[in-house]
């Protein structure tokens, strides 16, 4: 079985949204312009792009990545690496032709077998409402956590605030920066 990974940026408070600059949300770019830059803390970035070998992306994230990462070097890894997208509304001729095999799932049990399929980990980057969605049916693996020290009030959250039974998690590794960021990766115990 492969491993899904939920990677994310988020406020202490768990806020996900906008966090690189997208439009519409009222603190967008929030990674950039109130915290200090520091490249240690990225860390994580990089090798996240070594040991992945497919990516996975709601609608929403892969129409706001695909016309900009493939043409990124910093994002080089993530061209040639098979993706996959969860939409029931996007259409195949929606898809950029420049960013490498992309394959529309229609559903959660469409991810479900895909981590049943062999492979390495599969990386979610963004994509607020399907990671809610992953975790809330239990196909979440691994969070890979780069929490900044903000409180952004409103705004999409990491979590759901569905009625379910506690989760446990396993906190792996972990690490404070000078910036006051902290990187917390935590397995999923099941």
């Amino acid at each position: 079985m492969r491993t899904l990974i939920s990677t994310a940026f988020v406020s202490l408070d768990g806020v996900v949204e906008a966090p690189g600059g997208e439009p519409g949300y009222r603190n967008s770019g929030w990674t950039f312009k109130d915290v200090e830059f520091l490249p240690e803390a990225y860390e994580i970035k990089g090798r996240e792009q070594q040991e992945a070998t497919a990516m996975l992306l709601g609608r929403v994230s892969y129409e706001a990545f695909s016309p900009v990462w493939p043409a990124m070097e910093e994002f080089a890894d993530y061209k040639a690496m098979p993706k996959y997208v969860v939409s029931t509304t996007l259409t195949e001729d929606a898809l950029v032709p420049d960013w490498g095999e992309t394959t529309i799932l229609r559903s959660l049990d469409e991810v479900a077998a895909l981590k049943e399929t062999e492979g390495g980990p599969i990386i979610v980057h963004g994509s607020a409402t399907l990671g809610r969605n992953l975790s809330d049916a239990g196909l979440i693996d691994r969070y890979h956590l780069l929490v900044f020290p903000l409180l952004l009030g409103a705004g999409k959250r990491l979590f759901s605030d569905t009625d379910k039974d506690a989760q446990k998690l396993k906190l792996v590794e972990h690490e404070a920066y000078a910036n006051g960021i902290q990187k917390n990766v935590f397995d999923v115990v099941r």
